[in-house]
């Protein structure tokens, strides 16, 4: 009965208005029409970030945040390659856009043009966002949490100096953060420079316990023959996760690391596409995956990613050494992932000398940690607002950021 009351409502309502399909279609067509993207704009800021705006026909702003750390100009270079397939398109298109700029140039992946793409899939997620008046969050299926926790760096490039660093967090509201494991290292190294990783670590449990999670990131500083070697010292210290144990073009030897150890394996932050991922999801090797919403594909394809790890029941931890559209496209990706257990923030990074992220943030309070979390953004699209006085005012300086090159004391090249 109700099925066919229901019916003979439309079927009146189509009577009262017969060109309604009409009207629908033509407020579609409006809305394709309104959300044209008519420009876009790059800014090179300090310390080392790259930001995007597109700007649509009715004069909705989206941002992102296109770059790999020292390849700034060439991320640039590539989004202007790739403006052709962007302007005169809807913002509504963001997976057809995604879909052409991923594969419509025949050679793909790689860390320059994934970078590319995901500041302008970032952007486009943005503009839908505002246009609805909705978070992303609400438009990738809704949020699973309330509030997702947080961690940040403590200490630099060669960590020897980490409880006061350490202190300043916890008072600051966090209750985990990471450091770098080691310095240089060569490719069988001292048994000095092992038991100097182990020192830093135990130097903050004791200070504080089980009241601190603590990350060691590898940075794929270490090789091979050495990483069991790093495990035997660190083990009973109990690190939050062992980050990089290896390269990621070294992904095979961690079938080896993996079974020597209890302690969670993470990387991911130097694969940069759901085919990257999906070797190493395969083998069962890894316990946390870690992409990069500026480096991975954006928002789009992390979201694919991070599905991809719920199916082998592997955790999430986004990457983000980055600035704050980064950052806030990654909370996205954490409040609809029911595998993402932590962020990291690039709030403080000892890489932001100068000018850091909150500097480029009106809304700086989106970004406050308490006990340890941070709560669902509120605003619509990303939900950042970004000083875009400060972005055009730094945009002028401009950085020519690039990272160090060490060596050993042999003379010879090692990875920093």
């Amino acid at each position: 009965m109700y099925n066919w009351v229901l019916f003979r409502n439309m079927e009146s309502l189509f009577e009262m208005i017969p060109d309604l399909a009409m009207i629908i279609r033509r407020m579609m067509d409006n809305v394709v029409e309104d959300l044209i993207i008519e420009k876009i704009e790059l800014f090179k800021v300090a310390p080392r970030w790259l930001f995007l705006k597109l700007t649509t026909r009715c004069g909705i702003e989206g941002w992102g945040e296109p770059v790999i750390e020292g390849k700034a100009d060439t991320v640039m270079a590539c989004v202007q390659e790739l403006q052709q397939y962007v302007l005169g398109r809807s913002a509504m298109d963001t997976e057809d856009i995604w879909q052409v700029l991923y594969g419509g140039g025949f050679y793909r992946g790689g860390p320059i043009l994934m970078s590319a793409i995901a500041g302008i899939d970032q952007a486009l997620w943005d503009i839908k966002g505002k246009y609805l008046n909705l978070p992303v969050y609400q438009l990738l299926g809704g949020a699973v949490r309330d509030k997702v926790k947080m961690y940040c760096w403590i200490g630099g490039d060669d960590p020897s100096v980490v409880l006061d660093h350490a202190h300043q967090k916890m008072e600051a509201g966090y209750s985990a953060v990471k450091m770098n494991a080691t310095g240089p290292m060569a490719w069988i190294s001292s048994i000095s420079e092992v038991k100097k990783v182990a020192r830093n670590i135990e130097v903050l449990k004791k200070e504080f316990g089980n009241d601190l999670d603590v990350g060691l990131d590898f940075h794929g500083r270490v090789h091979k023959g050495m990483v069991k070697r790093l495990i035997d010292e660190l083990t009973e210290f109990e690190p939050m996760f062992i980050e990089e144990p290896v390269l990621s073009e070294n992904n095979e030897a961690l079938k080896a690391i993996y079974n020597y150890t209890s302690i969670p394996i993470a990387t991911g932050e130097r694969m940069f596409s759901r085919w990257d991922f999906k070797a190493l999801l395969h083998s069962g090797h890894v316990d946390i995956i870690q992409p990069d919403l500026s480096h991975a594909g954006g928002i789009s394809e992390v979201r694919r990613i991070a599905a991809m790890a719920e199916a082998y029941d592997v955790a999430l931890a986004p990457h983000c050494p980055l600035g704050p559209i980064s950052l806030a496209a990654a909370l996205h990706i954490d409040f609809t992932c029911i595998n993402a257990f932590i962020q990291e923030s690039s709030i403080g990074i000892h890489y932001n000398q100068g000018c850091d992220l909150l500097d480029y943030v009106v809304n700086k309070e989106m970004f406050d940690v308490n006990e340890g979390y941070l709560t669902q953004p509120q605003g619509p699209g990303l939900g950042v607002i970004v000083d875009e006085d400060k972005v055009r005012s730094m945009a002028t300086e401009g950085h020519q950021w690039a990272n160090p090159v060490w060596r050993n004391k042999d003379g010879s090249f090692t990875e920093w």
